[in-house]
């Protein structure tokens, strides 16, 4: 028995050494002797003479067990536990200690500790730069961005984590993805990414392990600050834009009623030729409709010019928009200028603030929209171009006819097609989805990573009438953001500006106080004008709103000064 016994404990891995109650060494296993450097002769011997740092003889005299205790010998790290052996009685016969060693088990773990501090630096390595990072594995699934990747293109970790690499591309191929096919690197590939479309250039490697290919790294870099238009007047190139149309539909955020009856109309007239009158108040975004309209129908590969009326000085807006000839003035360029309607030619010219047009301009405007024939100033020859006419206006042109501001004819040539826009207090189901829109987008401009609204804010938002509508709803959203911190990643209502909703709400509770007769007439002339607002002006659409007969609304109009 005691052989066998003597042959177990030489085969466990843990070295064992048993000394009696006088601390003498009693027994030793091949193990002990291998990782200790001893001799089985050691037997007999007080272990303090025998083994370096031991405290057997210690436990021995005190009786107290040492458990998981770190040695160093002169070869090695070990971990041991030293036990009293008693009798029934409690009485000391000796004491074992058992142990192994751990020198390979902490080599390991320093190794471990390295390489979290290396990869600790390298993911500061990767925050810190300005151009995005963003890696993906061999299925094209996003598996790491960085800080700045959310800044240029808007899109938080959590929202592309996990998914394919194209969730963040508006226009142009995902470069992981080509990688994934084609196993080679990509440089100077142009694209548009995110929210706000912005402008980048990639650059992307395959990432090969041991031979294997195990993803790809893109470098992006945002070039939309440095890409600048060029235009021959200082001055013009302020009030103008020449650009190819950057939205469509899917660009139009909202579910309600409203916005979808003018998307419809929106798709619908897009394929015909017909010239478009949008109308609506200031912020409910003519100039997007503008864009998916003109995307939207066959010319949408030719150029669409946006000229805003209400902001070209009248004495060359004639010339901006017809062309010149040379001589044709002091400071003509020589050979003259192509006008921004010839500039248009196949594509569509958008008329901003229409109702602005000075009133000496709209004949010749009205024999373009007539004939497509015009005379650049200075000129004797006829131009005829293929340009298709989307026109905006916030103002009442029906009254601007009644007294004598805009032409009739020209009132007709451009409300072929009328689509009246909805004012956002009239979709107020649409504020939240269009909230968190504009957050996606100012995270961009404002190199900001916010990703969600608090309900309360919400229904603060939803509460508001916004009179500037969604522009108004942008420039506030865009204060709110200014105030939040770098690392803050919900609106919270200590966010919004101070005492806003305190003086709303007291605004609201306002109660006028005056005659009865004024404060009736007050009501009335509100409901009227809102009316008016809503069918964009026309009255027998207003008098069946209201209910009343067309004579009594023209009194009413008349009236009040409507």
């Amino acid at each position: 028995m005691e052989r066998i016994l003597k042959f177990v404990l030489d085969s466990v891995i843990e070295g064992i050494i048993l000394v009696d109650k006088d601390a003498k060494v009693v027994y030793v296993n091949n193990n002990a002797c291998k990782l200790l450097g001893l001799n089985p002769d050691i037997i007999g011997r007080p272990v303090e003479e025998v083994v370096n740092n031991t405290r057997l003889h210690i436990v021995v005299r005190n009786g107290i067990p040492e458990i998981d205790q770190v040695q160093y010998t002169g070869n090695a790290i070990i971990i041991t536990s030293r036990i009293p052996l008693r009798d029934e009685n409690g009485n000391i016969l000796g004491a074992v200690a058992v142990f192994r060693d751990i020198t390979s088990i902490r080599k390991l773990a320093e190794e471990i500790t390295n390489l979290k501090e290396i990869e600790a630096q390298l993911k500061a390595i990767i925050e810190s730069t300005n151009d995005a990072i963003s890696v993906a594995d061999e299925n094209g699934i996003v598996r790491l961005v960085n800080k700045a990747y959310t800044r240029i293109t808007g899109f938080s970790p959590e929202e592309v984590i996990g998914k394919p690499a194209t969730v963040d591309i508006a226009e142009g191929e995902s470069i992981h993805m080509l990688i994934a096919r084609t196993r080679q690197p990509i440089y100077n590939a142009r694209l548009k990414v995110g929210p706000a479309k912005k402008e980048v250039i990639v650059n992307a490697t395959p990432l090969f392990v041991k031979g294997q290919f195990k993803g790809s790294v893109a470098v992006v870099h945002d070039v939309s600050e440095i890409l600048q238009l060029t235009n021959e007047l200082e001055e013009v190139k302020r009030l103008i834009r020449y650009m190819k149309a950057q939205y469509t539909f899917d660009d139009i955020i909202g579910d309600s009623k409203l916005i979808q009856i003018a998307k419809e109309q929106a798709k619908k007239v897009a394929q015909t030729p017909a010239t478009v009158l949008l109308r609506g108040e200031s912020g409910t975004g003519k100039e997007l409709f503008a864009h998916a309209i003109h995307n939207s129908s066959p010319r949408r590969s030719k150029p669409f010019v946006s000229v805003n009326c209400a902001t070209i000085p009248e004495s060359i807006l004639e010339s901006e928009l017809f062309g010149y000839e040379e001589g044709a003035f002091t400071g003509a360029l020589r050979g003259g200028k192509k006008g921004l309607i010839e500039e248009a030619d196949g594509g569509t010219l958008f008329l901003d603030e229409v109702g602005k047009l000075p009133l000496p301009l709209q004949p010749k405007l009205l024999r373009f929209i007539e004939t497509k024939e015009f005379v650049p100033v200075g000129g004797r020859n006829v131009r005829k171009v293929d340009v298709r006419i989307i026109a905006a206006t916030n103002v009442d042109l029906e009254k601007m006819v009644k007294n004598g501001e805009f032409l009739p004819d020209l009132y007709f040539r451009l409300n072929v097609f009328p689509i009246y826009l909805p004012a956002l207090k009239d979709r107020k189901e649409d504020i939240p989805k269009l909230a968190l829109h504009i957050v996606k987008k100012l995270n961009q401009q404002y190199g900001r990573m916010v990703e969600g609204i608090n309900p309360t804010v919400l229904k603060y938002l939803v509460n508001m009438d916004w009179p500037g509508n969604v522009r108004e709803l942008e420039n506030f959203l865009g204060r709110v953001m200014i105030n939040m911190g770098p690392e803050e990643r919900v609106i919270e209502p200590k966010h919004l500006p101070e005492n806003i909703e305190l003086k709303r709400t007291k605004a609201k509770e306002a109660i006028s106080i005056g005659s009865l007769k004024e404060l009736i007439e007050d009501y009335e002339k509100k409901i009227i004008a809102e009316a008016l607002k809503k069918t964009g002006g026309n009255k027998e659409e207003t008098a069946k709103l209201l209910d009343i007969s067309i004579r009594t609304l023209y009194y009413k109009i008349e009236k009040y000064g409507l």
